[in-house]
């Protein structure tokens, strides 16, 4: 399962009267929204591991930051931050990786996005993902310790009630193994949103991956429902949803 607090605050040169709890809920539905959110996303995986037993709790620390290059253009970036605490999520049947607390490695992306959308309505941004080894676990258990660089891209559509698009990178090794197989892994997540009113979402997404080296997928669904709410005078959003893993 997981859960999520975002903190979000909109960017304007000038100071537009306040957004409605379902107009920020379409702008955090969309990844190339022009507005500042710092999510932190708790992800909570059991039976993992070699003997299916191992848990993991992965916070993910994701602020997501636009700029204004000119009036056609923007820039956003996006830093995914993990800290996590693990038990027996990696090694071998006979002898299992044990616990681990710490960092992993931190993927950080940039978009360049044109301000207005496409005459059909399809908002994107093209640019890239980096993969930066911050992982904190001597063992190396808890990052790969290399560097990986690639192209990533966002396409979306928004409606009314809907936003539905689909985001993807890909990462090659550019730096570094310690004896590891060199990162060349793909990254593919199909999302789809419904918001209904009163600062409600619900989402369904895959934050599928495949390695291209060990021709393996690594495919969880998502099911989230979110709500809007006011942390003081902070606009927040919470999040509660389960997690399946069809690969």
């Amino acid at each position: 399962q997981l859960s999520t607090i975002t903190w979000a605050e909109e960017t304007s040169a000038e100071a537009p009267a306040p957004a409605s709890s379902d107009e920020l809920a379409k702008k955090l539905a969309n990844p190339l929204a022009s507005m500042v959110s710092v999510p932190f996303q708790n992800n909570f995986d059991f039976g993992g591991g070699p003997n299916g037993d191992g848990f993991q709790w992965k916070m993910n620390i994701q602020p997501v930051i636009p700029l204004s290059v000119n009036e056609d253009w923007n820039l956003i970036t996006r830093v995914i931050l993990p800290v996590i605490s693990q038990s027996d999520i990696a090694g071998t049947v006979a002898n299992p990786s044990g616990s681990q607390t710490g960092l992993g490695d931190t993927v950080a992306s940039a978009w360049m996005s044109p301000v207005d959308p496409t005459s059909t309505g399809w908002i994107w941004g093209a640019g890239v993902a980096a993969l930066v080894p911050t992982g904190t676990d001597p063992n190396n258990f808890l990052g790969g310790n290399q560097w990986g660089l690639g192209p990533t891209f966002v396409a979306l559509k928004s409606s009314e009630q809907f936003t539905y698009g689909i985001l993807t990178n890909h990462r090659w090794n550019v730096g570094g193994t310690d004896g590891r197989t060199a990162t060349n892994a793909s990254f593919i997540q199909p999302f789809v949103s419904y918001i209904p009113g009163g600062g409600w979402t619900y989402s369904l997404n895959s934050e599928t991956t495949y390695d291209w080296t060990a021709d393996q997928f690594t495919m969880p669904f998502n099911l989230i429902v979110s709500k809007m709410f006011k942390l003081g005078e902070t606009q927040a959003q919470w999040q509660l949803g389960g997690r399946y893993y069809a690969d």
